[in-house]
Formats: C-alpha cells, structure tokens, sequence
C-alpha cells in the first residue's frame, strides 16, 4: 500500500472569468522509502498540490489517503495530529517562530505531542548536529542566516520519526554543501521506510530521487527515472 495516494485531486480559485485552475486531476502514488521530486514551471500548480498532500489544504475535488486513511474523513483535531506525528513539511518562508531559539523551534513538534521538553530538546538537538547547526541551537531566527534558517525548518520537519515529508525547495537558500546535507538526510529517511515528496526547481536535487514528476498547467505530464547526471535530467525532461 502506497504511504500517500492523490486521487483525481484538483483545486480551483475563484469563480466565473476568474476562476483559476491550480491543479487538476492529479492522481500520484508515493511508496514506502521513496523519494519523489515534482518539478515544472513556476505557477504549474507545485506548491499547492505539496499543501494538499500534506493536509493544509482542502482539494476542491479528489481525495488524499496517508498511510491508507481518507483526510477527507478526518476531524481538524484529526488532521493537527497527523501533521504533528505523521507528516514533516518544510514551508519556502520557513516559519519558524520568531520567539523560540533554533532548538526550541526544533523539538516543538514532540512537545505538543507531549513528549517532555528534556527528551525534546535531545532529541532537537541530535537533528541539528546532523545538519552541522548544533552551535546555532540558542540562536533565534532573526539571529540565523537564510541557509541556516533553511535547515533548521528541514530538522524541524524530520524530527520525531515522521513517515512521510514535503519540502517545498527545500535547498532553495542552500549552498552546494548544505544542500547535499539535506538531501542524505531525506534519503537516510527514507531507507527507514519513510516517503518524501520534494517540490524543487534544482535538477541536481532531484537527480537524487527516485522518481521526478513534471508539472505544467497543473496537470501531471510526464513522470521519470532520473538519469545519472543533472545535466541529461535537463535534457531528457521539461524544463522549469
């Protein structure tokens, strides 16, 4: 059984003359310890199928299924728990929350599932020193740079054994370095069964998955192995 299944999942905004087309009729399947990359131009609808997935946002039509359970049938407590336990999303504007330092922004997911805010923090902690941020853990966001900024947001999303991540560009304010960091991490991930979805503009990144799905116009249109270079990637997909 796949860990997220999008059937005929589309989104419309707005009515009449200005009724906009976000996404449509998008079925995706994602397994168990894959990673899946979703590429394609800017406004082809990435983003909000990444929010859909990930249960932040209602389809005007379709159904989404995590680990074989229909959100459409979940309370809102329902979905806050999911998100919470199941579901690790790294959002382009990070938010982090201004008044917490890097640590406390890390490990808040654990604490709001109860764990105590000691293990939390070890936790928290274990996750930063993988992505080389332990010596930012007391610093707050606005004492952060943009790429430190990133991965904090990136530990924030994988702590406490989530099954399944989204990352919208998650090496967008990344060096080369910090950007591989993050890639073996969501790999790691997945080797444990874990599934990731990576929306990303980056064909070196997405050489990494396991399979790239290309969007244009809000509607899936083509799906790939990647080759072993960015530079065949470039050219054997559409180009974003």
């Amino acid at each position: 059984m796949s860990l997220l299944e999008l059937r005929q999942i589309s989104k419309t905004y707005g009515t009449g003359p200005n009724e906009v087309h976000a996404v449509a009729d998008i079925d995706l399947e994602v397994d168990r310890g894959s990673l899946i990359a979703v590429m394609g131009p800017s406004g082809s609808g990435k983003s909000t199928l990444l929010t859909i997935a990930g249960s932040l946002e209602e389809p005007t039509s379709g159904e989404v299924f995590i680990d074989g359970e229909s959100l459409q049938e979940m309370s809102h407590n329902g979905k806050a728990r999911l998100r919470r336990r199941t579901v690790g999303y790294v959002f382009q504007e990070f938010n982090l929350l201004a008044g917490l330092t890097a640590v406390e922004n890390v490990s808040l997911p654990l604490e709001l599932d109860g764990v105590s805010a000691k293990k939390s923090r070890l936790a928290g902690m274990a996750v930063l020193e993988q992505l080389n941020l332990a010596d930012r853990a007391t610093r707050y966001p606005d004492e952060l740079s943009g790429g430190e900024r990133q991965r904090v947001a990136i530990a924030r999303a994988v702590i406490g054994g989530r099954h399944l991540l989204l990352a919208d560009e998650p090496s967008g304010a990344l060096d080369q370095a910090n950007g591989e960091a993050v890639m073996r991490m969501l790999l790691s991930a997945c080797k444990t069964g874990v599934a990731a979805v990576v929306v990303t503009h980056d064909a070196q990144l997405a050489s990494w998955a396991d399979r790239v799905v290309f969007l244009r116009d809000g509607r899936i249109v083509d799906q790939t192995v990647p080759p072993p270079s960015a530079e065949s990637l470039l050219q054997t997909g559409p180009q974003s």
